[in-house]
Formats: structure tokens, C-alpha cells, sequence
């Protein structure tokens, strides 16, 4: 199959190019076209002539969003906008990659076709991204995730979490991580293999991708630390003490009862794939 990934730079673009090696991909960095560019993305799918388009592409600094919110959805919105027509004038699919942020509340797992309830210029963009998609397209893959990281860590924020947290570790820091909110960390190699697995049943729709399982953001961090050995005086904190810039849903669980209707195994548990990537990150 032939594939272009926009977005290539970030972790997931990596562990994507790394996997998908049955694949012919043809893989573009923001500098080498960027989404909110609408002649640059047809120019880029006329070239390539894919099957399936991939826009990972996004604005993921969450915070920022609040600040700069024309320019989120200018990438996040805009720019799905650009690549689903450049994939329909070329007869291909599109994949948009987008996020467990477009759930605001909730106690339950969110399943693929509960209402979103977006908080925050960020979330609100990639909201409308899906929708975006989804009325340019029938032939579609969005598919929501949570909490990301990977080996090559996220170039729209300087790194990834558990890097971050290791070397606060490492430094000897004393720090607080929030402890009152509920996600399921996904490592961005298990994801592209599982996305993978997705496209190739041509079943399209809306999906949910995570590692099994939830934790808080200080459950994960006191699980880094554990499966590196290292000593940390780290403690929790809440949401509210943190007090960041923009909101992040409390609880944004995504259920994947949609890839059970497939018949489709789960992703591995967090704690295991958290294992894995330490395993295999470089200079592990």
C-alpha cells in the first residue's frame, strides 16, 4: 500500500515510518509541507498518489492553544480540512490522528460514538477537525488517543512525559504531577501497529487506540520511576493547584468496543508497554 504520512517529524510520525515497513511511505515533516499550506498539501498528494493519506499533523501545545487559538485551528481544523479534499481529488482514505481532549467530563470510558464535549481551544480544534473530516469524507479513519509518547518524543513540545519525568528523577528534583486526572498513556510504537492493523480492514469510521488500562498522571509517573530504579521525591498534586493555562478533561478513558466489532485484539496494558518502551528507547 501506499501511504503518505504528514506530520513525520513527531514520535508517533516516527514509530510509524519504523513499522509500517510492508508499506511504500512517503513521509513529510511540517517544513516540507504544511497542512495549513492548502497548495502545498495538493501539490504533495498529487505527487505521491496514495492510497491512504495520514495527517498527523497538529498543534499540540495545549497551553499555547489558549493564547494562539487562530493558529491551532489553523493546523488542527484548517489543515484537516486542506488534506481530506487533496485525499478525495486523488482517490484516496484519510487518517486523522486525534485525541481523548475532544471528552470533557465523564466517570465511565468514552465510547467512539458518545457526544464530545471539548474544553479548551485545543481540544475545541481538533473537534472540529473530525467533524471537518468526516463531512468532507466518507472514507475515514479518526482515531483518538491518549497521552502519547514514543522514542523520538513530540517536536511540538521539546520531549515526551516520561523522559521529562526520568530526568527530574535523575536530577534529584523534588516535584508534584496532578493526581486527580485519568487517562490511558499510550507508547506511540504500539499505536502505529495497531493503526496499521485498523487501515488494513478498510473499515472505516471513528476509533479509539489506547494501551488498556487508566491511571492518573502521578500513577504513571510513580511507574517510571519504579521500572527504572531510580529514587524520586515526587508527590500529588490536583488540577486546580495546578492551575494550567487551558483545561484537560478530569477523566478521558476511551473505550475501544469498536475494535472488539472487528474482531481485533486490545493494546497490551500501559504498564507493559511502559515497560517496553524503556526497554527499547536508545541508550536503554
Amino acid at each position: 500500500m501506499k501511504v503518505l504520512l504528514l506530520g513525520a517529524g513527531g514520535q508517533l510520525g516516527a514509530d510509524i515510518v519504523d513499522t509500517w515497513t510492508d508499506d511504500e511511505v512517503v513521509a513529510l515533516r511540517h517544513e516540507e509541507c504544511d497542512v495549513v499550506d492548502r497548495s502545498r498539501v495538493f501539490e504533495a498528494v498529487t505527487k505521491a498518489k496514495p492510497e491512504i493519506v495520514i495527517d498527523n499533523a497538529g498543534y499540540v501545545r495545549v497551553d499555547d492553544a489558549e493564547k494562539e487559538p487562530l493558529q491551532a485551528f489553523a493546523v488542527n481544523s484548517e489543515g484537516a480540512k486542506n488534506v481530506a479534499d487533496a485525499a478525495v481529488k486523488a482517490g484516496a482514505a484519510v487518517v486523522y490522528i486525534s485525541t481523548d481532549y475532544v471528552f470533557g467530563h465523564g466517570t465511565e470510558p468514552h465510547a467512539e460514538d458518545e457526544p464530545v464535549s471539548p474544553q479548551g481551544a485545543y481540544a475545541i480544534s481538533k473537534a472540529a477537525g473530525e467533524a471537518l473530516v468526516r463531512e468532507t469524507t466518507d472514507r475515514h479513519f479518526i482515531v483518538r488517543s491518549s497521552g502519547l509518547y514514543g522514542w523520538a518524543g513530540s517536536s511540538g513540545k521539546g520531549g515526551n512525559f516520561v523522559e521529562t519525568m526520568l530526568r527530574f528523577a535523575r536530577e534529584g528534583r523534588s516535584w508534584k504531577v496532578v493526581g486527580d486526572e485519568i487517562l490511558s498513556p499510550t507508547y506511540t510504537r504500539d499505536l502505529a501497529q495497531k493503526l496499521r492493523e485498523l487501515v488494513g480492514t478498510g473499515a472505516y469510521g471513528t476509533y479509539h487506540l489506547t494501551n488498556a488500562g487508566q491511571c492518573s498522571w502521578y500513577e504513571f509517573t510513580v511507574e517510571i520511576v519504579r521500572v527504572a530504579g531510580l529514587e524520586a521525591d515526587v508527590s500529588k498534586t490536583t488540577a486546580a493547584e495546578w492551575a494550567a493555562a487551558a483545561p484537560r478533561p478530569a477523566y478521558s478513558v476511551l473505550a475501544d468496543s469498536k475494535l472488539e466489532n472487528l474482531g481485533m485484539k486490545k493494546m497490551r496494558p500501559w504498564q507493559a508497554a511502559l515497560a517496553a518502551y524503556m526497554g527499547e528507547r536508545p541508550g536503554a
